[in-house]
């Protein structure tokens, strides 16, 4: 039986990664965290560019920007756009489950 090693970063929501940190755990270079930047994908909580620091939610958006341009070839406006989609999905189905939680009581 082969044995996997898996590598993590736990992180909570107050955790803040430098640009180097988040470059690190995406395996990126910060030429493409700066475009995300600039394309308005990612905000950084400090904006003076040599002392950003971004959210854990950071790592999760640039992880999935990752994997929607590997994967699907998508381009950053595109990244930017489905991001903004998944987000607001996301915030759907928050207002859907609390709506549903009230119709039980």
């Amino acid at each position: 039986m082969k044995q996997t090693t898996l590598n993590g970063l736990l992180l909570d929501e107050h955790t803040e990664l430098s640009l180097n940190d988040l470059c690190r755990a995406c395996s990126t270079s910060a030429e493409w965290i700066i475009e995300l930047v600039d394309e308005g994908v990612l905000e950084p909580v400090v904006y003076q560019q040599t002392q950003w620091r971004f959210s854990a939610n950071s790592l999760q958006k640039a992880q999935t920007a990752m994997r929607l341009q590997r994967d699907l070839g998508i381009n950053l406006a595109g990244i930017a756009l489905a991001l903004d989609l998944l987000d607001e999905i996301e915030t759907l189905q928050r207002r859907l489950n609390r709506i549903e939680l009230n119709d039980e009581y």
